[in-house]
């Protein structure tokens, strides 16, 4: 059996960041109907990652790095992806 869009997003992400925190959220139901819903139920998502390369990388930076890592998913196979990149607190 194929892999979910949502699946496939979370190996991506875990090989390229090992993230201390990785949730997906398909918010596609909340879109049905409106523009970008292919009708496939996996059009837009929320990913939330928390990671080490996080650190010292601006908001802008970190999409980028989530975008780079998802490939030709972005923008392609999912209409849209709200992105809440977020590195470790370190407790001083």
């Amino acid at each position: 059996m194929a892999q979910s869009v949502a699946q496939e997003m979370e190996q991506l992400l875990r090989e390229a960041f090992s993230p201390t925190k990785l949730e997906i959220v398909n918010d596609s139901a909340r879109h049905r109907g409106h523009a970008g819903d292919d009708g496939t139920g996996e059009s837009h998502f929320t990913i939330v990652i928390e990671a080490p390369a996080f650190v010292e990388k601006s908001r802008l930076e970190r999409q980028r790095m989530v975008n780079g890592a998802l490939g030709d998913i972005p923008g392609d196979r999912v209409h849209a992806l709200a992105i809440k990149a977020t590195a470790p607190s370190h407790p001083g």
